[in-house]
């Protein structure tokens, strides 16, 4: 059974770590084990993993795409109406195109690699030992993309230059440069193969305790991305993602032991929501200004810490 307080903590906790580059499904390893008692009840490490516990994180995962979806609906509008007009023109040549094609690419890796391994990875590093394992390493990551980013800087302006130069051979439309997303000229100006680098990153996720936004986020600093650029790219990836991997899993809401814990599911998707909306608009300006620095020493403090405690 899961109680109201465990469903809005858990939401909570879903919400924020999903989006903050810190990992997910690593928190929700490590904080029932450091709570312990009844807490061990809603763990995702547990051998019960087809009951209601998997099925309730499955609504979390959904609530937080829809608050992604809420969040960036008019960059949402624009890529679904660019990627049906590419259909027709069979040219990706405007920014929402170009980033609806990206994504499409992006996602493949993930899409391909996650119904064949997700389960067998999560099995095969399912303990607390892992996850903090795991989590120490995604900060020694996040530590490396910083690294990445400072050496990319003098090749980061390119990326602006390169798609300039698509404006000025009139290879977009006049009406396009009107749409208030030119801000995203950086990410359009990734390449295909691009794409496909950072969506090979995201499907490093798979591993409890490394986080998808995170390594979303250093794959677009690999590919010369600021910040700013490379969290929203992350961020924009995500939503499919989650999506995706929560309908993956819908089955898992056929069970009828659900309907004993409806109230406390409806609770954390309403917090999941929630703090993945205010997750987001908390990130997006950090990130204007900011780095990936204090997450990665969070991930290298706790995940030591971690290590120690459950080593």
């Amino acid at each position: 059974m899961i109680t109201y307080s465990q469903a809005a903590v858990i939401g909570a906790v879903q919400g924020v770590t999903e989006l903050f580059p810190v990992s997910s499904l690593g928190h929700s390893v490590l904080v029932a084990d450091w709570f312990g008692g009844h807490w061990e009840a809603v763990s995702v490490n547990k051998s019960d993993r087809g009951a209601t516990y998997l099925a309730f994180v499955v609504v979390l995962h959904v609530a937080t795409a829809v608050a992604l979806l809420g969040f960036y609906r008019r960059d949402w509008l624009a890529i679904v109406s660019g990627f049906l007009s590419t259909l027709r023109t069979r040219r990706a040549e405007t920014v929402p195109q170009r980033l609806a094609w990206l994504i499409v690419i992006a996602t493949v890796p993930v899409a391909v690699l996650g119904p064949l391994l997700d389960r067998a990875l999560h099995a095969a590093f399912d303990t607390p030992e892992d996850a903090s394992i795991f989590l120490t390493l995604n900060g020694v990551v996040l530590v490396l993309g910083e690294g990445l980013r400072r050496r990319n800087e003098p090749t980061l302006a390119e990326y602006g230059r390169r798609f300039a130069r698509r404006e000025a051979h009139g290879a977009l439309l006049t009406a396009e440069r009107r749409i208030p997303r030119q801000a995203d000229r950086p990410l359009a100006a990734l390449s295909f193969l691009d794409a496909i680098g950072i969506g090979f990153t995201q499907a490093g996720a798979l591993l409890t305790g490394f986080s998808r936004a995170g390594l979303t986020m250093v794959g677009g600093l690999w590919r010369g991305l600021e910040n700013e650029h490379a969290a929203k790219f992350a961020f924009l990836l995500a939503t499919p993602t989650i999506l995706g991997a929560g309908l993956f899993e819908a089955p898992e809401l056929s069970d009828p032991r659900l309907a004993a814990i409806r109230g406390p599911i409806l609770v954390g998707a309403i917090v999941s929501g929630t703090s993945s909306w205010l997750a987001v608009r908390f990130l997006e300006r950090h990130f204007r200004t900011r780095t990936l620095l204090p997450f990665a020493a969070y991930c290298l403090v706790v995940g030591a810490i971690s290590v120690i405690h459950f080593g």
